[in-house]
């Protein structure tokens, strides 16, 4: 698999891809933990977005259980994004079962929720049909993104660096 090891500049390029896309006012962000903190913090500010919360999901890893319901290690209540517009913030829709968990359970708090992501990987998708409403960029590769701590223990022979913009 093809893998793209990229920098805090690619990261600002990315962030300046995704924010002429977004239409409107939020009332309030969700970051999805861990991937969407960085890009959901960058936005938050671009955005001025004030109302900032997080949620944790988590699915079990093995692929026998790829259906199972998922644990909600963190998650606002649901008065504090009723009759919201909810801007939801991760780093890459890969498979896009934990944005969509999050996204159906912000609707059914009753608020309005759009999906902000870096990356879009259209082929991993296991919701065919669905899409981030707002990406800076499709892709196939595995991304490695500055701010993942096991940087040195990939393997940088395998990487290649895709110029941005």
């Amino acid at each position: 698999m093809r893998q793209e090891l990229l920098t805090w500049n690619d990261v600002d390029k990315l962030i300046d891809q995704l924010l002429p896309q977004i239409r409107g006012t939020f009332d309030s962000m969700l970051m999805i933990t861990r991937g969407g903190l960085v890009p959901g913090g960058i936005l938050a500010e671009a955005l001025d977005i004030r109302h900032v919360l997080t949620a944790a999901v988590r699915f079990p890893e093995v692929e026998e259980k790829m259906l199972a319901w998922p644990t909600f290690l963190q998650f606002p209540e649901d008065e504090l994004l009723r009759e919201r517009r909810v801007l939801i913030v991760d780093d890459v829709w890969n498979s896009a079962r934990t944005i969509n968990t999050v996204r159906g359970r912000v609707e059914s708090a009753g608020a309005q929720p759009q999906v902000a992501v870096l990356h879009y990987k259209p082929g991993a998708s296991l919701f065919k049909g669905k899409q981030p409403d707002y990406y800076a960029a499709i892709t196939d590769a595995f991304i490695i993104y500055p701010w993942e701590t096991k940087r040195s223990t990939f393997d940088v022979r395998l990487l290649e660096t895709a110029p941005l913009g």
